[in-house]
């Protein structure tokens, strides 16, 4: 943002005669604020699996899982009074994590349950069609590990939203998915 901006300032809207030369290839990484620098390092490394790849000099922590140098950044917020956006709030509302199949996702379940750590929903969701697990970090923040989500080519519709909705593990494994649309 520039000076003169806010993050009010509309972005222009105005049609242009090219399209867009950005082609994303995959998300890099996500940088969250927390309130308990270390707690968050411990469940983060700790609960899943990711490990230090380097102490900021700004005072963060850089964690990586799947080869980039970060996938995550943790970095202080204002302390332990630092207020938590409300539900309806402008925020980030979660970031999600592969893992390889739905037999890993009950056994994550079970394991994050062991834990404490809060579980906020299993099961599968209509659109992308994957299966997944979401729970929440010592800050609230809303987490997801999932498989199995729809690839789409270039040209490829979604996959139809299907009326049944599977709100458990148990009931996304015993009514799979058809392979193709």
């Amino acid at each position: 943002m520039t000076p003169t901006q806010s993050a009010e300032t509309p972005i222009s809207a105005q049609p242009v005669a090219r399209n867009s030369p950005i082609h994303i290839k995959k998300l890099g990484h996500v940088v969250i604020q927390v309130r308990d620098l270390q707690r968050s390092v411990r469940f983060y490394t700790e609960v899943l699996n990711f490990r230090v790849s380097d102490d900021a000099t700004s005072g963060g922590v850089f964690l990586t899982a799947v080869g980039d140098h970060h996938t995550i950044g943790l970095f202080p917020s204002d302390g332990e009074n630092a207020e938590v956006p409300s539900k309806g709030a402008i925020r980030l509302h979660h970031f999600a994590m592969l893992v390889g199949s739905v037999e890993e996702l009950f056994d994550i379940r079970d394991y994050l349950k062991e834990r404490g750590v809060p579980i906020v929903w299993d099961g599968r969701r209509a659109m992308g069609g994957h299966t997944s697990v979401e729970f929440l970090d010592p800050d609230g923040y809303h987490l997801e590990v999932y498989c199995d989500m729809d690839q789409l080519g270039p040209d490829q519709p979604s996959r139809p939203r299907s009326p049944a909705k599977f709100d458990s593990l148990e009931k996304s494994r015993d009514n799979p998915k058809p392979p193709t649309w």
